[in-house]
């Protein structure tokens, strides 16, 4: 795939690839992105927050990021828009710019989905402790039609999304493509 220019929706949050996420949309220049995703039928990228980058020369977005569209909207009770946002692939984002009303848009490229050699015995207990948090909240599981708790990729995709680990730390791996030293890593924490 060509590189293209998206918009970007930074958090502190991480999104990645098969994940599911509710989003509060309340910025006029979010507001027009998801606005114009809708009528589109396209979607934009989520990238996490560098903390320690210089915001005024973008430098507070990390480069990898998840290409997300929306699965589902609605009006919240204190009047916000709220969307269900699906992640399909993962993105590299360079050549960040800011348009008029502070949406940030960048120049993204797909990556390759991640391969992994991981057998589901091997993942053993990590899919297990994530089928008992699914299990016990119930707003996280209802975001999932299919859970894939057989396919080691999308077990270690969800870990890294809900585990309290800083997004230096996410981006490291994300960047290596490495399961195993990821595994390894999140069987630790989890452990």
């Amino acid at each position: 795939m060509k590189p293209e220019y998206l918009p970007l929706f930074p958090l502190s949050a991480h999104l990645l690839p098969g994940g599911r996420m509710a989003l509060r949309i309340f910025e006029p220049r979010y507001v027009r992105m998801v606005k114009d995703s809708c009528a589109n039928n396209t979607g934009f990228v989520l990238c996490m927050l560098n903390a320690n980058g210089d915001k005024t020369s973008n430098e507070h977005i990390y480069p990898i990021g998840t290409y997300a569209q929306v699965v589902d909207f609605d009006l919240l009770d204190d009047g916000l828009l709220g969307i269900r946002v699906a992640g399909l692939y993962a993105v590299e984002v360079r050549n960040i710019r800011t348009e008029a009303d502070g949406l940030r848009v960048g120049e993204c490229r797909a990556l390759e989905p991640w391969t992994c050699d991981i057998t589901p015995e091997q993942l053993a207990p990590m899919d297990q402790r994530l089928k008992e948090i699914f299990d016990r909240y119930d707003e996280l599981a209802a975001m999932y039609d299919n859970p894939a708790f057989d396919d080691p990729i999308w077990v270690i995709h969800r870990w890294l999304e809900l585990l309290p680990v800083d997004a230096k730390q996410k981006q490291h791996f994300l960047v290596q493509k490495d399961c195993r030293k990821l595994l390894n890593y999140l069987t630790a924490l989890v452990q």
